[in-house]
């Protein structure tokens, strides 16, 4: 299924970048500057603004009349490698992940006293990891690009005064590619190490679903789900510089090849609850589940090569479910003033053993701080700023074909800001 008005949509959001920020693996969490000051710990249960379509789908039965929302993320991230073992030769320099800008928009509106209908656009899976063409583990990855844009239009009914329900389809784009070379230049007349290169696209079908009920005049307690959605990337495979040697699993792999490509990404579960402690002060508790077990691994099919070796390539990631808890607070300084804060612990879907020099995160944790401005009674302005630090992760990458052992540790961590402006009228 083709969904050609996604190709602008996602044209812009690739023109930006994606980057993994305040969500582990591949997932992104950069959809609101007013959800992201409090580490989105109130994603699913508080309705600040139109970004609710993606919290939760219910919420927009908490916005009164039209409204317009959108801004973008920006992340700077550094990686530290340390303590490199391989035989390869060249160089671990660690800046390995460009500056990201992450785009969002929603746009909020009533049907009637019951009924409520949204359109959003967003980015919620994304990551890009660019080496220096020296890097000592490239015949294990070099450059890994995975971005997804969705638009979801939703709708939300009002069930009682306390309960509403919502739910979106999501048509998304999904865009790839993944590059690594083989160590080969001492077997090529020229000297240069083969390469090889993957790329694709594909659009799916997804959906979100969220319950939202008013336990009492305080308390709001919210559940949203965030469907699977399966891909099969069409594309091609760039094989060069496979040394012309008399072993027929080699023989015939230069050149370019139709390819596909199996990905999904994960369902998850996303639950919350919001408690008003006075006029001032509002709590935020979150709790997220994702299923990353589903990413076991990245297998590429190639159609017409001759190489046994070349006709499906391979990478495991066997990857397993996680947890994400998130505390916040917000405090109403006065009718134009709200300052936020919040703290999150992000669990990471690999381990060292598994491991891979494309996504070598760790367990995360992030610490948020955020203020709201209204400049109007028709303008609204929200940043935001994370500071990300995970834990020290372990690589270890084993020796294959043309493919010299590397292990390493990796120390990352990264600069949030996230800016958004909302109109009502």
């Amino acid at each position: 299924m083709r969904f050609p008005f996604l190709r602008t949509s996602l044209a812009v959001g690739l023109s930006l970048a994606s980057s993994s920020l305040l969500a582990n693996g591949l997932a992104l969490n950069e959809q609101s500057a007013s959800g992201a000051g409090t580490a989105y710990a109130g994603r699913a249960s508080s309705a600040l603004d139109a970004s609710t379509i993606y919290g939760n789908p219910a919420g927009l039965s908490k916005i009164h009349g039209k409204q317009v929302s959108g801004g973008f993320a920006m992340v700077k991230a550094n990686v530290d490698i340390s303590k490199v073992r391989t035989d390869a030769p060249g160089s671990s320099k660690g800046d390995m992940v460009p500056r990201a800008y992450v785009p969002f928009a929603f746009y909020a509106m009533p049907l009637n006293e019951k009924w409520n209908f949204g359109l959003g656009m967003y980015v919620p899976f994304g990551v890009i990891s660019d080496y220096e063409k020296s890097f000592q583990g490239s015949s294990h990855g070099l450059y890994s690009k995975v971005a997804v844009m969705s638009i979801q239009p939703t709708f939300s009914y009002k069930v009682t005064d306390r309960v509403a329900v919502g739910f979106g389809p999501t048509f998304n784009k999904i865009d790839g590619k993944l590059t690594n070379t083989l160590q080969t230049r001492g077997m090529n007349p020229n000297g240069q190490d083969a390469r090889i290169s993957i790329k694709g696209d594909d659009t799916a079908l997804g959906y979100n679903l969220g319950l939202m009920v008013d336990l009492s005049e305080q308390t709001t307690w919210g559940i949203t789900y965030h469907s699977k959605v399966d891909y099969t990337l069409k594309g091609h495979t760039k094989i060069r510089n496979i040394p012309n040697l008399p072993i027929p699993e080699l023989q015939g792999a230069n050149g370019k090849h139709k390819a596909s490509l199996a990905f999904t990404t994960p369902e998850s579960v996303d639950t919350s609850i919001s408690h008003k402690l006075d006029d001032q002060w509002t709590l935020h508790g979150g709790l997220t589940w994702t299923r990353w077990s589903r990413l076991e691994s990245i297998k590429a099919k190639n159609k017409g090569v001759q190489a046994t070796r070349f006709r499906t390539i391979e990478e495991d990631l066997k990857w397993h479910n996680t947890w994400s808890y998130s505390i916040g607070a917000s405090y109403q300084v006065n009718p134009e003033w709200v300052l936020r804060t919040g703290f999150a612990l992000d669990q990471s879907p690999t381990t060292n053993e598994h491991r891979n020099v494309r996504i070598p995160v760790g367990h995360r944790k992030i610490l948020t701080f955020g203020a709201g401005w209204k400049a109007s009674d028709s303008l609204t302005v929200d940043l935001a700023y994370a500071y990300i630090r995970e834990n020290q992760a372990g690589v270890n990458q084993e020796e294959g074909a043309f493919r010299p052992a590397y292990s390493a540790k990796y120390r990352n961590s990264a600069h949030g800001f996230t800016s958004q402006a909302t109109w009502n009228f």
